[in-house]
């Protein structure tokens, strides 16, 4: 196929090779141009704007930082949308809040185009795996259509309904990734406060009923020179899931008890200068405030 690709960051970089490998012609964008630089390497052609992006391609993703980034590159400007074909599909892949996403794809809507939001779940460390997944809101019929595509990226596509119930489900995983990874910290600097030596707790929880996939590649971060010189996904970026997460369970009135903690915690990693670590990190913050040696 003809595919297009706005947003050549960490996940847009691990995405269009997939892409490649898999035998479609991809023309990509992104803000800042060097970025793109190993991927035109590797055969992905370049479009001045997210429009010629559009114009060239069958279907077109993007994935941005926020709801604002979405807005610039779909409706902006030269915009996706006034480049994308009558029978074009666009996926954006970014995690938003679901009235944002929505709130766009009604504009799609308007001009008779066809926008499916598509976020997507994992990291480069899943994604080079082949072992993340993708979540679709939006019309049916342009989710099957682009499937093929989706199983190029990652090892599961799955309906989840109508438009923005993806966005909401992918602020629902999130939630529970940072429940679960916050826990993790919380565990080991209780562990270690006892007497355990960090190593062993790491291996320990590893090798437990509590190990996850998440916890399998993010774990070991916390042992001595371990964490990444460039985070997954560093404080700043997870606090903004958050208080999305924060934001619809006000308006759905529904009650988010340990969203509220890993926010809180995101704060005490912020207030400690910990915030450009990747946010596995708050296993530093928990050390620090129980009283334990840097």
């Amino acid at each position: 196929m003809q595919v297009g690709f706005v947003g050549l960051g960490a996940m847009g970089a691990g995405i269009v090779p997939r892409l490649l490998n898999a035998g479609h012609r991809v023309t990509g964008w992104n803000r800042s141009a060097e970025k793109a630089a190993p991927l035109l390497k590797a055969g992905m052609n370049w479009a001045g704007t997210p429009r010629a992006v559009a114009e060239q391609s069958e279907i077109v993703f993007s994935i941005v930082t926020d709801a604002p980034a979405v807005r610039a590159v779909a409706l902006g400007k030269d915009g996706i949308l006034s480049g994308l074909r009558a029978n074009g599909i666009y996926l954006d892949m970014s995690t938003i809040a679901p009235d944002a996403s929505r709130a766009i794809s009604t504009e799609f809507a308007k001009a008779g185009r066809t926008m499916l939001d598509a976020p997507i779940s994992g990291s480069p460390v899943t994604l080079a795996q082949g072992k993340a997944s993708i979540m679709v809101g939006g019309d049916r019929a342009a989710f099957e259509r682009a499937k093929p595509a989706l199983l190029d990226i990652a090892a599961r596509a799955t309906y989840i309904g109508e438009s923005g119930l993806a966005a909401q489900m992918k602020l629902a995983v999130n939630l529970l990734l940072m429940v679960e990874v916050i826990a993790f910290g919380e565990a080991i600097a209780l562990a270690e406060k006892g007497g355990v030596e960090r190593e062993i707790a790491v291996d320990a929880v590893l090798n437990s009923v509590a190990a996850s996939p998440v916890l399998g590649y993010r774990g070991p971060f916390i042992l001595e020179g371990k964490m990444p010189t460039v985070p997954l996904a560093d404080v700043n970026l997870q606090q903004k899931d958050m208080f999305l997460v924060l934001e619809l369970a006000r308006k759905l009135g529904t009650p988010a008890f340990l969203a509220t903690a890993a926010n809180e915690m995101m704060n005490a990693c912020r207030g400690l200068g910990l915030d450009r670590h990747d946010f596995v990190i708050a296993h530093e913050a928990y050390r620090r405030l129980g009283g334990q040696s840097r």
